[in-house]
This record gives structure tokens, sequence and C-alpha cells, in this order.
């Protein structure tokens, strides 16, 4: 499941909560959800200590990944990369 949206507010919550429900039933475990963005209020930018935005800890806590298509300059991690990397880790996903 991808979930693509333009400003963050609640829709990470409303992505994390998704996946919280499909990690309840045996059948759907095997989903993965990630979150696309344009991130145009910077939610995503930093993951620092004392800089995370709810947001941020939602896409690293409770998905299996954040893309974000954006020229500004943000924090990457194992889970919010530039969309670039979309293809390529699908292309994993595929595979594995």
């Amino acid at each position: 499941m991808i979930s693509c949206k333009v400003t963050l507010r609640e829709r990470t919550a409303q992505t994390g909560y998704w996946k919280l429900k499909f990690l309840q039933e045996a059948s759907q475990k095997h989903i993965a959800v990630f979150f696309a963005t344009p991130d145009e209020d910077q939610t995503l930018k930093s993951k620092s200590k004392g800089l995370v935005k709810k947001g941020r800890a939602i896409v690293e806590c409770d998905t299996d990944g954040c893309y974000v298509l954006s020229e500004n300059e943000f924090e990457e991690s194992a889970k919010v990369k530039p969309f670039s990397k979309f293809f390529e880790d699908l292309q994993q996903l595929v595979k594995s």
C-alpha cells in the first residue's frame, strides 16, 4: 500500500494506523505500507533528538518506509529516503 499526500498533518498517523491494523490479521501481515510526499511543511526534515516531529516519528516506527519528493534537504534514514530510491526498493520488495 502506498499512501501519497502533499501535507502530512494527520496523514502519517492514518498510514501508520493501517500498518498496525494489517499486522493484527495473519492474512494481512505481509502487506507493506509506504508513505510518499513532497513534504511541503518539512515535517520529515530531521530525525535528530529535539528536532523530530510527530510525523517523522510515525513514518520511522509505524510504516515500512517513506519517500520524499522534494528539492529541500532532509535527513535520510533507512526508512525515510528520496523518491529516487523508490523503484529500486520496490524491485527488492518484489524479489523478497
